[in-house]
């Protein structure tokens, strides 16, 4: 093979692999407002292709009156969030609802930094943050999410006990052995740190709209 020969091989396979990046996530779910982190920078620094099985459920656990779902895309496009802890140095998740908005962050083909560093959490599940700024109505923060959370399910085949609380991934089995400690989130739906009755109510909303679709 000569040179011109490797060179074109070269540039066939970079452009190959520049347009793995740039495969389509699919359809947006409705209602939704794509804001994505620039491709190759902070969350997204790295391209990790992801089949979602599971949807994880988050409380941001921002109280300040500005903390809405707007005010977290951009914090998570500036690179604000840092995860000095995981591989990739931020954290990422897909999206984040407030009583009155949705906001995509990532693709839902690519994996996150919202569960559990390089365990399953993070490699098998989309990231949903509700936001809990003054001012949101809870009530209705819940709602959106059951909506989205039900469109999901349905989008990528996920069944409803595969939608869980961040607080699960605590409770699973880890390859690398670190302490990812005690996370009772999102707070507002566990019963003393565990899935109990105000979970299994929200799964039901959830499994309601399902239905209906």
């Amino acid at each position: 093979m000569n040179f011109s020969q490797i060179t074109r091989c070269v540039l066939i396979a970079a452009l190959l692999s520049s347009c793995s990046v740039m495969v389509p996530q699919g359809p947006t779910p409705p209602g939704v407002t794509v804001d994505l982190i620039p491709n190759g920078r902070y969350a997204r620094r790295q391209y990790r292709p992801m089949r979602p099985t599971y949807i994880t459920i988050h409380a941001t656990e921002n109280y300040s009156r500005g903390g809405n779902a707007y005010a977290h895309a951009q914090m998570l496009k500036n690179g604000s969030i840092k995860g000095r802890h995981n591989a990739i140095g931020y954290i990422g998740w897909h999206f984040t609802v407030d009583d009155h908005s949705i906001y995509q962050h990532m693709p839902t083909n690519e994996r996150g930094e919202h569960a559990d560093y390089d365990g399953p959490g993070n490699r098998s599940s989309i990231g949903i943050e509700m936001c809990e700024n003054r001012g949101n109505d809870r009530a209705r923060t819940l709602d959106k999410t059951a909506r989205l959370t039900a469109w999901l399910m349905k989008q990528y085949d996920i069944p409803l006990d595969h939608v869980v609380p961040h607080q699960h991934w605590l409770m699973v089995r880890h390859d690398d052995h670190r302490n990812l400690g005690h996370k009772n989130c999102p707070h507002f739906l566990m019963d003393r740190g565990r899935p109990g009755a105000k979970w299994q109510a929200f799964l039901s909303r959830i499994a309601a709209y399902r239905r209906a679709m």
